[in-house]
């Protein structure tokens, strides 16, 4: 039977710290656990309510409004998918939800990489015509946070700290879900145990909600995640895990529905880079080096250029959408995927 901890053991990471004890703080975290709260990061109490707001709003429209902007509409990956309509490793996850990216038109088509699909028009349910121009309040502030992060990172372990900036130059591919999971449901699982496929995910998540869990490295234990009021829920991405050599870790994570006293509001922040960028791989210290190394899966291959591990990802997550608009797994796998080392 899988243990799971009631207690939550996330350190916290306070960016009002000074620059020592912050770099200090993101390093050991995502070296140790991958997971971490962030508090003091300066995004205004007033537009995380207002987020959570729209989205109760968007969830309680009728079904016919939400099903008119369904993503097996769209050939980027955009819209709303119904209670099942997603899978984590061929299984079902029972949660509603819109995702929403960055408003750019289309640049996919023939004799390209199919990966630029993912770049293209949202959709938008027209009872709730607040909804974008909140959207790209919350992208701005946290891509601000995000940035700062990262800086941050790069220096804690030796690098310059705008060596990730080219990667997120101009057209970075960052990706919003608005998400529900219901207090009663056809299955347990929220969301399958997973790792997020690119460089940094921020997550808010309603206030009193229970059921994301975090895999502690090293061991089978789930820890339960509570929310933190005023703070950020932070994870490092597969890119970046990569990107140190296996150094900051990916962590595994899901959310259960066993036992939810209410339906469950969350809306993860997932920062990645341009669609065809390559996550710089750093030449760490010594003593870090030393505390590295990464184990590949052969059976969950991650691709240096993010679009292509994002394509990864979307065509098992969404075979509905990938069967309507005529894309081929086959495809993913026709650059070498990053193999990682045996480590620690």
């Amino acid at each position: 039977m899988t243990k799971v901890s009631s207690v939550t053991a996330l350190p916290v990471v306070d960016m009002r710290a000074g620059a020592g004890p912050l770099r200090d703080g993101l390093r050991r975290a995502a070296h140790e656990v991958g997971f971490f709260y962030l508090a003091g990061h300066g995004v205004p109490a007033g537009l995380s309510d207002r987020v959570l707001d729209a989205a109760r709003r968007l969830f309680a429209l009728p079904q016919e409004d939400k099903d008119a902007v369904a993503m097996v509409r769209s050939p980027h990956f955009r819209g709303y998918t119904r209670m099942g309509g997603e899978l984590t490793r061929g299984e079902v996850d029972w949660r509603e939800q819109i995702d929403i990216g960055p408003e750019r038109p289309a640049i996919g088509g023939p004799g390209k990489p199919d990966y630029l699909w993912l770049q293209g028009p949202n959709q938008w349910p027209a009872a709730l015509p607040e909804l974008p121009g909140i959207i790209a309040e919350w992208d701005a502030a946290l891509s601000e946070v995000a940035r700062t992060l990262l800086r941050h990172w790069a220096a804690s372990l030796g690098g310059p700290p705008d060596v990730f900036e080219p990667a997120f130059a101009e057209t970075p591919a960052t990706l919003i879900k608005v998400v529900r999971y219901p207090r009663t449901a056809a299955s347990p699982q929220g969301v399958g145990p997973h790792r997020d496929s690119g460089v940094l995910t921020l997550l808010l998540a309603e206030p009193g909600s229970r059921g994301l869990q975090v895999r502690r490295p090293g061991t089978g234990e789930w820890v339960e995640v509570p929310p933190v009021d005023d703070a950020f829920v932070v994870n490092i991405g597969e890119l970046l895990e990569v990107a140190t050599g296996g150094y900051l870790r990916a962590t595994e994570h899901r959310v259960t529905l066993d036992a939810q006293p209410a339906d469950r509001i969350s809306v993860p922040y997932f920062f990645n880079p341009r669609l065809d960028a390559r996550i710089p791989v750093l030449t760490l210290p010594p003593e870090l080096q030393a505390r590295a190394g990464r184990v590949a899966d052969p059976s969950d291959p991650i691709f240096s250029v993010y679009g292509r591990n994002a394509w990864k990802s979307r065509l098992r997550a969404h075979p509905d959408v990938a069967s309507a608009h005529g894309y081929s797994a086959g495809r993913v796998g026709d650059e070498n995927p990053v193999l990682g080392s045996r480590g620690e």
